[in-house]
């Protein structure tokens, strides 16, 4: 074959290349074109499971021959670790036969993160689970929904009694708890997005510093300066402030970390519009933010409503209805479940679980209604907006057309101002 110039080289395939040198070139024959086999990241393969399934075999029997046959080991906690470790060190071993270093690593990762995952679903369906279970007894009775613990002995059986006073408790301290520290925490959150500078930065670190508060510092704090400085009774409003000093700072931390992902792309547009700081807070960034805002709203009444040491310094505890909360103590769930526990008697136990249980169950429901409230997206309305933007629509249309119909009159009866002719 006659040597090749460079015009030619450009039409040859990529597995073709010239000689530099010698005058001739050898052109490999063109085979067939094997197409690259991209593998699916989500979707596992049938090798990635036999591996799996081969790992947690061989764990589970290597470390039942260890802790039975060959070493003095016992105790089921260490048969899980073990079983565990083991596990881990196999499946890099049966993944590093038919795969490559990142590969052999990706798959530990993603094995150890899902067992944590696992692990903890375990824990969170066992604790739930064995509250209910425990509880059932005293679930199942009318009464203990309907009726509080006045004149109830510990030994009473469990259709006498209930934590009717205990639910009314805790909706209203934190009802009034949310009521003080949802618009403070919104617009504390607000200034540290909106206002950088030094007072918020140190506001910021303040904040964080607050969310590590013990719950019974507030609690002091609220009986020290409230009750016996100004004289004030032990009350559920006094349980509600101190609910809203522990409240306070985890809502203020969340809503900053959501504001502060609100893109800065959407300001700018508003600015751009001619829209003011306080306009464009009001109708951009608090709407984008709002499913966000609900969260840490969320994560605020998580942690004030299973407090127990705060409402049992401030509001003392009762065992009857009291449902004014200026005045005379006042009980709440945990309070109530903790009280109950505390008794030798298996009929107080199971109040104080179905306490639990029913504090569990009052936490799902206020947070089913916040998702329902103000989990929709950006731009997504409830039908009773939508109703109302589209009367205040017609509203507007109606205006507009008014005024043009003035506007047209007016030109129709104003005279011709053609005389003046020069």
């Amino acid at each position: 074959m006659t040597a090749v110039d460079d015009r030619d080289t450009a039409a040859l395939p990529r597995h073709a290349a010239p000689e530099p040198a010698g005058g001739t070139t050898v052109v490999a024959p063109a085979g067939p074109q094997v197409p690259e086999a991209r593998r699916d990241v989500i979707a596992g393969r049938r090798t990635d499971r036999l591996n799996l399934l081969g790992a947690v075999a061989a764990a589970i029997g290597f470390t039942a021959l260890l802790f039975g046959q060959i070493a003095p080991f016992d105790g089921r906690l260490g048969f899980v670790v073990v079983a565990v470790a083991v596990f881990v060190v196999l499946l890099a071993l049966l993944t590093s036969l038919t795969e490559d270093g990142p590969a052999v690593r990706d798959r530990v990762a993603a094995a150890v993160v899902t067992g944590i995952g696992l692990v903890l679903l375990g824990v969170l369906v066992l604790v739930v689970g064995f509250t209910f279970w425990r509880a059932r007894d005293a679930l199942t009775h009318l009464n203990f929904w309907t009726t509080d613990m006045r004149g109830v002995a510990p030994d009473a059986p469990l259709d006498k009694g209930g934590v009717l006073h205990a639910i009314a408790g805790t909706l209203e301290q934190m009802g009034i708890a949310l009521g003080l520290t949802v618009p403070l925490g919104i617009a504390c959150a607000v200034f540290l997005s909106e206002v950088p500078g030094r007072f918020s930065r140190f506001v910021r670190t303040l904040v964080e510093a607050m969310t590590a508060l013990p719950s019974i510092v507030a609690g002091l704090f609220v009986y020290a300066s409230l009750i016996l400085q100004f004289g004030a009774p032990k009350s559920g409003l006094a349980a509600g402030i101190a609910l809203s000093v522990m409240t306070l700072p985890i809502i203020i931390r969340a809503a900053d970390v959501v504001l502060r992902l609100v893109p800065a792309t959407l300001k700018e547009a508003s600015y751009a519009l001619g829209s003011s700081q306080w306009r464009t807070v009001w109708h951009v960034v608090l709407p984008t933010a709002r499913s966000g805002l609900t969260t840490a709203v969320i994560l605020g009444t998580a942690r004030g409503i299973g407090e127990t040491s705060p409402v049992l310094v401030t509001a003392g505890f009762t065992q009857w209805m009291s449902l004014d909360p200026r005045s005379g103590p006042q009980v709440s769930l945990p309070l109530q479940a903790f009280n109950n526990v505390r008794f030798p008697q298996p009929e107080m136990v199971t109040r104080g679980f179905g306490a639990a249980a029913v504090l569990m169950l009052l936490v799902l429901v206020l947070f089913v209604a916040a998702r329902i409230a103000g989990g929709r997206g950006p731009g997504e309305l409830s039908p009773l907006q939508l109703r109302r933007r589209a009367v205040t629509s017609a509203l507007d249309a109606q205006r507009f057309a008014r005024r043009r119909a003035a506007r047209t009159a007016e030109k129709t009866e104003r005279p011709e101002e053609n005389d003046h002719v020069v």
